[in-house]
């Protein structure tokens, strides 16, 4: 007998789950199929960005996060940069994603995936919609007119079983199943650089960075990489250690001295004992589209890339947010057939330029830097090149603001594009994330939002707000009004009427009452 959920989703990692988590305090009832019954405990996925820690707290979790992080709060998310080793005497400690935290409602975080992980699978089994089947594998997906179908098998086990829904959600990772079977094709850089990840114990390396000021990672340039990193990460304080580096491409767990190369990145001898040794290829792939039909791909199975920049579990978890309203938008039936498209010409932009523009851009450029500059050939060159250097990560984060103005269901410029790059500002912007305030009541706004739509009324006329609740109640879309003065903090907002999608990104702005209440509303679940 064929088992129905509205939603099967293949893959329970972080973005999974999180989808499940999202979709089951929509009401939707979901399915989540994972070969792996506990979290793989390697300490990937570290640094979580504002936006993640504002997914986590509205869906009820952000506190737990933070309660398993592993570092404490005099280790910043921030990290060293050294020129060919840490014991070198070029170094800087630049300002990171912290420089950024006033315009979230949350602080970035660091922790380790699998901690992550643990939280929202403690949540999932909460939710009394979702159900999980951990130790299963999806071998098969087919779609039809009404909806779709994956056969699962037991992982080792001889059970399977047909499972049916309205619709699939591949987020089953880079390799991903989902995607191969509907036949989406990737493109992207391949570096042909083959990169350890190295997890080991070692009081005595601590010890010896205490050299720098306490940060969490410790990144070295070295002439010969050719702006490919050597990573050096902590896990815990005192002892834990992650390490990415490049490597040739014959190497095996058994034919290279891995001790000999963490040494030489560090430049000093020191003791360590290994948990793990693993690879993988440095390349960054996405996807040409994330849904085909009734299927759709999200986080790894989407795009992929190198952990440079904590890019890819945060991006994984924007794509739940904003897949996951949509989704239950339509399965409720407020929601069009033109908004589930919407999913696509918003997020693969934002990956897209992700990788090009801030992951392959750095490698490059950080190769440039290294092939023009060398302090053993000119060392008033190389000095003012690394200041220079240095006070170049700040722009960049402040750059990085991923946002949807070119999309069909948010009202932004005429020729405005979806883009990883924008600016950081206090202003209301239609396609862009709504920046935090406190309002007259001492709360801040992201605790009065609700979780659908929401319509931010700063000394909003009654008729005006009136016009929004009506539109809202004829179209079936769900709608929080919250009402308060245009004075303030509230002033930096620069407009008096925001409409805020449930994934806390802004459809609509104006000072003035729209023409037609409803044709906004209608044009933000893809009903124009």
């Amino acid at each position: 007998m064929n088992k129905r959920h509205q939603v099967v989703i293949v893959g329970g990692g972080p973005v999974g789950i999180a989808l499940a988590v999202d979709l089951g305090q929509r009401g939707i009832s979901c399915v989540v199929v994972e070969r792996r019954t506990e979290p793989q405990r390697i300490p990937k996925g570290q640094n979580l960005t504002q936006r993640a820690m504002e997914h986590f707290y509205s869906w009820g979790v952000a506190d737990k996060v933070r309660a398993a992080r592993m570092l404490p709060p005099e280790y910043p998310m921030s990290g060293i940069v050294s020129y060919r080793n840490l014991n070198n005497e070029y170094w800087y400690a630049p300002p990171l994603r912290e420089i950024v935290n006033p315009y979230y409602f949350q602080k970035n975080e660091r922790l380790p995936q699998y901690l992550v992980e643990y939280a929202l699978r403690e949540k999932m089994a909460q939710l009394g919609n979702i159900e999980s089947r951990f130790g299963w594998k999806a071998e098969t997906i087919e779609q039809h007119a009404g909806g779709a179908r994956v056969a699962i098998a037991e992982e080792g086990g001889a059970a399977n079983e047909m499972l049916e829904a309205e619709y699939v959600v591949g987020c089953d990772g880079g390799n991903s199943t989902v995607r191969r079977q509907i036949g989406i094709e990737r493109s992207g850089a391949d570096f042909n650089e083959l990169m350890v990840l190295a997890l080991f114990r070692s009081r005595e390396l601590h010890e010896k960075l205490k050299r720098f000021p306490p940060r969490s990672t410790y990144r070295v340039l070295h002439p010969e990489l050719k702006g490919y990193w050597q990573f050096f990460g902590r896990v815990d304080v005192g002892e834990s250690w992650f390490f990415h580096s490049p490597v040739p491409a014959d190497t095996t767990r058994d034919n290279y001295d891995f001790h000999a190369l963490l040494q030489s990145a560090a430049g000093f001898p020191f003791a360590c004992d290994f948990d793990y040794v693993g690879f993988w290829d440095l390349r960054i792939a996405v996807a040409e589209k994330y849904q085909e039909g009734r299927v759709f791909i999200a986080g790894d199975a989407a795009h992929s890339h190198p952990p440079y920049g904590g890019y890819g579990l945060n991006n994984g978890l924007d794509d739940v947010a904003n897949l996951g309203w949509k989704l239950a938008a339509t399965l409720n039936g407020w929601g069009s057939a033109a908004l589930l498209p919407t999913y696509t010409e918003e997020r693969r932009p934002i990956f897209k330029e992700t990788a090009e523009d801030f992951i392959e851009s750095g490698i490059q450029k950080d190769a440039a830097f290294l092939a023009r500059h060398n302090p053993e050939k000119d060392r008033a060159d190389f000095e003012k090149a690394w200041k220079e250097h240095s006070t170049g990560a700040a722009p960049r984060v402040m750059t990085y603001e991923p946002h949807y103005q070119g999309s069909p269901i948010v009202f932004g410029p005429t020729y405005g594009v979806s883009s990883a790059r924008g600016s950081h500002t206090f202003k209301a912007r239609a396609g862009h994330h709504l920046p935090p305030q406190t309002l007259s009541s001492g709360r801040n706004v992201f605790e009065e939002l609700g979780r659908d739509f929401t319509l931010l009324a700063f000394d909003g006329a009654d008729q005006t707000v009136a016009a929004f609740a009506k539109a809202s109640h004829t179209l079936g879309v769900p709608l929080k009004i919250v009402r308060d003065s245009y004075q303030d903090g509230r002033t930096a907002y620069e407009t008096k009427l925001i409409l805020v999608r449930p994934d806390r990104y802004i459809a609509w702005t104006s000072d003035r009452a729209p023409d037609d209440a409803a044709a906004v509303v209608a044009k933000a679940v893809g009903r124009a």
